[in-house]
Parts: structure tokens; sequence; C-alpha cells
């Protein structure tokens, strides 16, 4: 996620917003878990509760129990993005124990009925939880399959942001951090990534396009003049990047590096305007491939939504944007392709490697600012050592305000995607930029290039990123990102002793 900027020039902060194997061994969840499935194993005759997986700053976010591999979603979309859709999401799991209950995350819709392994089931609500008693208990280590027939409201409370995003000729979705289950019922927590189809039903005059590659476009008969698209992913997905987009769209067919399909959703009236910016997408790719290694998924592109989100957001394989920031003058050409970049470099960061933690989001945000600096470096000429020296000045502020990069606060009540601070942007990408200056860049570079690679389709933590530097390098750097990471204090920059933090101004 990025906050659209609001004046050109250097950003020192973006401000407060901004494969078929799924083996086993990266299911890294016990630690999340722990504190979680104890309270799991309810008696059926007990209260429904929330539960979580133990997430510090969401603690009733996902579920413990099972293990997703598969979401197929389904939509109906009548032409009217201010009613409700109907839905079918059904979700193909393994238990991890025994279950009397299955809880799902699900907080805006109807439910119509459950079924578990084709019988019925009932349900309740606790929180922002469905609740599902089985007819059956499940027993641990068995898979299961559950279907639950719901509404989708495009419609949202006035506290709360994200989930579907209404458009002026339709629908688009923002699910970053907590609100896919706005949208669907889903074990909605990065930790718990899986495969998805998709496939939406909406009127002839409307397009819809999904995560993933096509998998198939059905006209209805001469009395049903509606069409349904479908998409499927490659590769595993957080709930918190699945993105659908239906509108009076065009799609636009490109090639990108190594054959890559790039394909790019914009507004059919809007795509001789957007063509300029659009086809700067496949060399955008190459430079990240030639920093990070191979692109990491089976398609990219960008969606451009005529919405006033506020933020662009790197939902995978097709990166949601703001139409009018790029029809709209009173940006430079280089800053809105390094805003581009931050998006595609999230490709990598973020979404083909997750975090398995909120609390590792600066993993995500603080490397799409790296390479976002260092594309306006190399072809705008804006130089990484200004941005970074301007970063440690308000550093200490950021830290205040925020916390530490790797410990970041929790979010505010009521904004819960308040934890896209400026301390986990710059903030991160300056403890990146302390890296490279403490082991030297040839080793910073292989730290970047082995961290994509043996962590792709998966998740992790700010401890593998660690481990993973000490490793490479050769080193104990202990205490360099425990004072980088976790300190109340920016520590003093490698190789720059006269940097100084700035003391706040009366306004601060």
């Amino acid at each position: 996620m990025l906050l659209t900027p609001r004046s050109p020039g250097p950003r020192t902060a973006p401000g407060p917003r901004a494969r078929t194997a799924l083996r086993g061994s990266r299911r890294l969840k016990s630690a999340l878990l722990a504190s979680a499935v104890s309270v799991c194993l309810v008696a059926a005759s007990a209260p429904a509760v929330p539960l979580g997986v133990g997430d510090r700053l969401f603690p009733h976010l996902g579920n413990p129990g099972y293990d997703v591999a598969a979401y197929d979603l389904s939509f109906t979309y009548t032409g009217s993005n201010s009613k409700p859709l109907q839905a079918v999401t059904t979700i193909d799991a393994r238990t991890t124990t025994a279950l009397d209950r299955i809880n799902l995350d699900f907080a805006h819709g109807k439910v119509d009925s459950v079924d578990v392994d084709g019988e019925a089931a009932t349900f309740t609500s606790a929180g922002e939880d469905l609740v599902i008693t089985p007819a059956a208990r499940l027993a641990a280590g068995n898979w299961m399959r559950v279907t639950v027939r719901h509404t989708s409201d495009p419609v949202m409370d006035g506290n709360r942001d994200g989930g579907w995003v209404r458009t002026e000729d339709g629908l688009a979705m923002a699910n970053q951090a907590d609100v896919a289950h706005l949208v669907f019922p889903c074990n909605d927590h990065p930790s718990d990534k899986a495969m998805f189809t998709i496939r939406v039903t909406a009127p002839n005059a409307y397009t819809a396009v999904a995560n993933g590659l096509p998998a198939g476009v059905d006209k209805g008969g001469p009395t049903d003049p509606t069409t349904t698209w479908t998409y499927r992913t490659r590769h595993p997905m957080a709930t918190e990047l699945a993105q659908v987009s239906i509108g009076r769209s065009t799609v636009l067919h490109r090639e990108g590096p190594h054959g890559l399909p790039v394909r790019d959703v914009v507004p059919t009236k809007d795509r001789a305007a957007l063509e300029p910016w659009l086809k700067k997408t496949p060399a955008q790719i190459t430079w990240m491939e030639s920093k990070v290694g191979p692109y990491p998924f089976e398609t990219y592109g960008v969606l451009m939504a005529q919405a006033s989100t506020g933020f662009e957001l790197e939902t995978q394989t097709l990166s949601l944007f703001e139409k009018k920031l790029f029809t709209e003058p009173g940006y430079p050409e280089w800053y809105l392709d390094s805003i581009m970049v931050h998006e595609l470099s999230h490709q990598w960061f973020g979404d083909s490697v997750s975090p398995r933690t909120w609390s590792d989001l600066w993993l995500n945000e603080g490397h799409a600012t790296w390479y976002e600096a260092l594309y306006a470096q190399e072809k705008g000429g804006h130089t990484l050592v200004a941005r970074m020296k301007a970063a440690y000045g308000a550093s200490d502020r950021w830290r205040a305000a925020g916390g530490p990069p790797a410990h970041p606060k929790e979010p505010t009540p009521g904004e819960k995607i308040s934890i896209f601070r400026p301390n986990v942007y710059d903030g991160g990408a300056l403890v990146l930029y302390a890296l490279r200056r403490e082991i030297g860049e040839r080793t910073f570079e292989q730290v970047e290039r082995d961290w994509v690679r043996d962590h792709q389709d998966s998740t992790a933590g700010t401890a593998d990123f660690t481990r993973l530097a000490e490793r490479v390098s050769g080193r104990d750097l202990g205490t360099f990102f425990q004072a980088w990471l976790y300190g109340r204090k920016t520590p003093p920059m490698p190789g720059h002793p006269d940097w100084r933090p700035v003391a706040p101004t009366a306004k601060e």
C-alpha cells in the first residue's frame, strides 16, 4: 500500500495509509497458533466466541485449527454497485486439530446457508467471526470443504475502509490489511496463503478481471444477458491481496520479459490517455528482475480505478491505482514512475514473500520504498542518499509516533490501517540502507536475492530476514538489528557520523 501523493517532489514518508504445491514446511504458524489452539477445541454447547491466530496487532484476525488450501469465490453482480452481490465461497482446508466448530472471518454480509462436506451445518456470528458447527466433529489431519452461500455488500459502514471499493462504473477490491472478510468468508491472515479460483457473473456491458490468469468466459443464453468470467491463480495468495475488478473496462495486453503476459485493466474511455504510463511496465519489471531475480508470478498488470481511495495497492498480479493520479496534472513523470515501481516491487516483497505477522509489515513496505527510491535515483536523478538522510532526520519522531520498524504500535482505535505509518515505509527503507552500509553493497544484494528465492510463495518474518543477513554476511548482526529494528531511538548511521535526528517543530 502506498498513500496517494499530495504534492510533487521527494517524499520522506508516504503517510499513515498507504505454486500447486502448498508445502507443509512453509506453514510455519505454530508461534501464532500456540495461544489460540487451546480455545479452539470448545464444546459444541459453549457460547460461540471470536478466535484469532495470535497476531499482536490484530488479535482476532485469522483462525486456528485448519490450514486453507484453496478458495473458490463466485460473485453475481447486478449492475448496481450499491446493491449486495450474491456470492458463494467454497473453502478446501485441512484440519490441524480436531474441531467441533470452524471459525471463519466474515463480518459484512448475510449468510443464507453453510455446508460442511456436503452436509448442512448450523452457524452463528461472534464478533467478526462466522462460527460454524458441522453435523459431526472433524478429526485432525483430514480434509474438509466448507461452502457458504452469502451476500457481499459493497456499501460499507462509515467507520470501515476497504473491502469493496465502489468506482464510477463498478467495483474493485482493497482488502489490506484486515478487511477481506468484509467481502467473503475466509481465514483472513497472511500466514495462511491459498490458491484462488474467482468467478464473476455480470451484465454483458461489463468486464470482470481478477487475480491470476483467465480460465474461461461463458456467455449466457438468449434470455440471459450476462457473462461469467473465471480466473485462477497459479501461486498461493494471502486473502488481503485478492482483487476483483468489475466495470466498463478494456483489458490491454502486452508482453513482458521472458514472454510474461502483462494485462492492464483501464476504463475504456481512458485507454489512450493511460497508454504512455502502461507501456512502461515491461521495462520496470526488467529493472526489478535485475535487482532481485525473476518475477515471481504468472502475470502482472495494473488496474486503473475510477475512484478516490487515497492509496495505491499491490494486489497480487494486478496492482490497484487511482486513475486520476495519471490523468490529472501535477506530478513529474519520474515521481509517478517510482510509485508504479513501489507497487510492482511488492509482488516480490509482500505478495510472493508475505509477512508472517502484521508486525513484519516493514519487510513489505520498507522494501517497496527502498526500490521506489532506488528507481528514482537511477531513472530520475533523485539521490538515494538525500532521501535517506531526510528519513534519518525524521526517524526518531516516526519511532515515537508509530513505534520502531519491527515493533509498530497497535492500530489506532477505529483506524486499523493506521499501522501503515512512516516508520514502516521510509523508516523500514532506512534500516535497509543502514544494512547495506554495514555489510557492503554486494553482500546486501545477495541477501535480497536469497530472500525472495528462499521464501517464494511462502511467509516469512523479521527473524528469518536477520538470520539470512547473518548467514550471507558471515557476521553476527544481533546488536545491529536489535538497535535498528527495535530501538526507541535511531542508531548512528554507518558511514555517516554527521547525520543527526531533527528535533520536532512546535507544530509536531
